[in-house]
């Protein structure tokens, strides 16, 4: 990747030499945030290795699948790739329970095949991230199976364990359970272990130096590997209250605030960051950011020497029902955290991944009419805000939700336990369902849609899940051909992120808060500023810009829709679900 770095020095420079001596808005020049590192400058791809492309028919992507695809991957201009878990495991939760880790998963090939991903992913100027489950391991681990023979096993003090003999453990509640119920009880040696996610997801003891010891020994073995940074799963779990004192009746409806950032999380992650991170150049991202901005600033503000990108959840809790959001909401989540991070720490942009449904069916409009130009325009949101955006496979050409209709048709735990539960509570199954078809993890899972041949290019087999049958509609071969394709849009973008400074360092200013349509804002550094106006709609909107915005002279820089928007009396006229951005002129 070409570095941003003496863009930046450049700019601060000219902006010095003019006589500024203040911040510009509210974001200093001299801030944390403006410093440069690779992971602020990159765009960062997801790879669900599961769903992306299978090389021998067994109707599983693997890693040679995406061996085979690494043009297309540099092609798009992305900087790194995050790849989902590819470790042994016997996949209760899709690769997420981890029966070793340093293992590759059999179905998605061997350490050689892995070694090969990496050095084409290298030659290429292409990073990769890999997705640590740091929380929790299979049952079928070997520290498992030597922690659950014996309450004497050296191995015991790995995971969490409740002797039956002091009765039933304190209630503790379980995302993946069929009961919610995060205790199992073990018959051989009589005790109930602790498991946040699925029962075979046996939660690790962080309690214990050793343990802790080991997983920084996994660490390493990938990072010398080459390896370019840690995406930790669920990592704000890891610290425990091992009081287990009782929880007030309803917690699990704010279950960050008493599951995340545990008493000791911060003194694991300062004996992690001295003992392996500090020692590499590399992209470190916990899932989750706690349950307010202070947690989040503890995480990874710089002086505290622990992580360096925030991963938050709450704009991905906007919009999960299929009535839909007010914009607003969204407008104000992205506004909160930005005007926080101005100055210290970085954080994750994103409205995709692989536990959300997909981001043109939640956040756009999937229809015929609206699908192309609201997913260009979601992805120019993402592409024009502060922080590294992060984008999910198959978004780049506009893929939707699959909306099953069976239970049988869906392989997600957590859907297929949740169906269990209420069918258990006698809940009306036909709600479920349908709530299921907007929001199932599986909905973004569906394999990637490379052509229009059978299964859509991704298998010669079976696939592991079945294909969205749009795949006539949106796919690599038909895109790449249409200039006007989505795909053709993100490559637009993503070049004009990265030659733009001010795309990444500039300061944000949202105006015209309320606006139940409109999002407009402006991005600044030093002399350059651009604007940002988003039609949320599905109608004609003539837009009045705030009157602090010069627009006299404004250069349209990227408009997803043909042609050129001219803006007269501040004052420009949008189509339904387009986005356009402007360079401005600054005094």
């Amino acid at each position: 990747m070409r570095s941003l770095k003496p863009f930046i020095i450049l700019s601060l420079l000219f902006y010095f030499s003019t006589g500024h001596t203040q911040p510009v808005s509210n974001h200093n020049v001299y801030s944390e945030t403006n410093r440069p590192a690779w992971w602020k400058e990159a765009v960062v791809y997801q790879i669900y290795p599961r769903s992306f492309k299978d090389s021998d028919g067994d109707g599983v992507g693997d890693l040679r699948g995406i061996i085979s695809k690494l043009d297309y991957l540099k092609s798009l201009g992305i900087d790194v790739v995050w790849l989902n878990p590819i470790f042994a495991s016997p996949n209760d939760d899709n690769g997420y329970d981890i029966s070793d880790y340093r293992s590759i998963m059999k179905e998605f090939g061997t350490m050689q095949d892995f070694d090969e991903l990496l050095s084409g992913l290298h030659k290429r100027k292409i990073r990769l991230v890999l997705d640590m489950v740091l929380n929790h391991s299979s049952d079928e681990h070997e520290w498992f199976k030597q922690a659950r023979s014996s309450r004497n096993s050296p191995y015991r003090n790995y995971y969490h364990w409740w002797p039956a003999e002091k009765g039933k453990p304190t209630p503790r509640y379980s995302f993946f359970d069929v009961n919610n119920d995060a205790w199992k009880y073990e018959p051989l040696t009589k005790s109930y272990y602790l498991h946040y996610f699925s029962q075979k997801q046996p939660d690790l003891n962080w309690e214990n130096e050793k343990l802790r010891r080991e997983v920084y020994g996994i660490m390493k073995f990938w990072l010398d590997k080459g390896i370019d940074g840690l995406r930790m799963d669920a990592f704000q779990y890891v610290s425990k209250d091992t009081t287990w004192k009782k929880y007030p009746e309803g917690y699990e409806r704010n279950i960050i605030k008493y599951y995340g950032m545990g008493p000791h999380l911060h003194q694991y992650l300062k004996e992690m960051n001295r003992t392996v991170l500090s020692k590499y150049n590399i992209m470190t991202v916990a899932e989750g950011a706690g349950s307010t901005l202070a947690d989040a600033h503890s995480l990874v503000d710089a002086d505290r020497q622990e992580l360096n990108m925030a991963y938050h959840f709450e704009i991905m809790d906007i919009g999960n029902d299929p009535k839909g959001y007010k914009l607003p909401d969204l407008k104000k989540a992205f506004t909160k955290w930005d005007h926080s991070f101005a100055n210290k720490g970085w954080l994750a942009i994103f409205l995709g991944n692989h536990d959300v449904p997909r981001m043109v069916s939640k956040y756009g409009n999937d229809s015929k009419a609206f699908k192309t130009a609201s997913s260009k325009l979601l992805t120019t949101l993402i592409m024009t805000m502060r922080g590294t955006p992060y984008y999910f496979n198959g978004d780049e050409l506009g893929m939707t939700n699959i909306r099953f209709d069976k239970i049988e048709d869906y392989r997600d735990i957590a859907t297929i336990n949740a169906y269990k539960n209420a069918k258990a509570k006698n809940e009306d199954l036909q709600a479920f369902m349908d709530k299921q078809k907007f929001i199932s993890r599986d909905n973004t899972r569906t394999p990637f849609q490379w052509d229009r041949t059978i299964n859509a290019g991704f298998t010669t087999g079976t696939p592991w899940i079945k294909v969205n049958q749009n795949y006539n509609e949106a796919n690599v071969a038909d895109e790449e051909k249409n200039p006007a394709s989505e795909l053709a849009y993100f490559k637009k973008i993503l070049a004009l992120r990265k030659a733009s400074p001010v795309l990444v360092y500039g300061s944000y200013q949202v105006s015209d808060l309320e606006n139940p349509s409109i999002y407009c804002y402006t991005r600044s550094l030093a002399k350059e500023k651009v604007l940002v106006v988003l039609n949320f709609s599905n109608h004609e909107v003539t837009y009045q810009l705030d009157k602090g915005i010069n627009a006299l002279s404004a250069k349209q820089l990227i408009n997803n829709y043909s042609g050129t928007v001219g803006i007269a009396n501040n004052k420009l006229n949008l189509k339904p679900w387009q986005a356009i951005v402007y360079q401005l002129k600054r005094a």
